[in-house]
């Protein structure tokens, strides 16, 4: 199997393109701070992360910014420091404001010359128009959980990505799913039937961050560090 035996690839948006930690952290950091948490930026995202996927599988309808809000409270609740509906706010609003990779346009780009490019993602459409903005690239088809009616490892996810891929023609066997969250992405895909290349993003920090650790072991078919990684591999065919 080669990259370019491909013609489409599917994306996680969140910790793949657009670097989420980063967006949790520039809220999380400063409220701690300010309720006298003595915790580092790391220990807040792991302690965020259960709760946050606690509350996808257990409130799948709720818009993306209403699942965010109600996880910090979640982890205020958890480490015992008060979180205001100004603080809520703060996050669920939070998504436009997430920085892209360094290297996530122009991967993309480079990308898009050669296979269809979809997103797959946990996050309403809203909130994901500013992050495209950031991306700066057109994607052939977007489906977000506000789409589907459930949020990734959600099987249901998945069979709603292959039920696009049979739309645009694409043939079985020829979608890649690209992604970071072993947790979100590559068991669930895998269970699917699909081939998984898996972003690394974390490779140079212990622990899961704020992706819960996957709940089996899983292998990916290629890892790579970063996208422009992905970009040059498939570039060299």
């Amino acid at each position: 199997m080669r990259l370019t035996d491909f013609e489409a690839l599917s994306f996680d948006c969140y910790g793949t393109l657009i670097d989420w930690e980063a967006g949790l952290s520039a809220v999380f950091t400063p409220w701690a701070r300010e309720r006298g948490l003595r915790l580092t930026e790391e220990q807040l995202l792991t302690a965020y992360a259960p709760l946050e996927a606690e509350v996808e599988a257990g409130h799948p309808a709720e818009l993306y910014p209403d699942v965010l809000a109600r996880g910090m409270r979640l982890l205020g609740g958890q480490l015992g420091a008060e979180v205001t509906g100004e603080d809520a706010a703060r996050l669920a609003h939070s998504v436009p404001d997430w920085p892209a990779f360094a290297d996530s346009h122009d991967a993309l780009a480079a990308l898009a010359r050669r296979f269809k490019l979809i997103i797959l993602s946990n996050v309403d459409r809203a909130s994901f128009a500013g992050s495209n903005a950031r991306l700066g690239v057109e994607f052939t088809s977007i489906l977000t959980a506000q789409d589907i009616g459930s949020y990734k490892p959600s099987p249901r996810n998945f069979e709603a990505l292959i039920a696009e891929a049979a739309r645009l023609d694409i043939g079985p066997g020829r979608l890649l799913h690209v992604a970071q969250s072993l947790f979100h992405d590559h068991v669930p895909a895998k269970r699917a039937g699909l081939a998984t290349a898996w972003i690394n993003r974390r490779q140079a920090r212990p622990g899961w961050g704020a992706t819960p650790e996957p709940p089996a072991p899983v292998r990916p078919d290629w890892e790579f560090p970063s996208m422009a990684a992905l970009a040059a591999a498939a570039e060299a065919g």
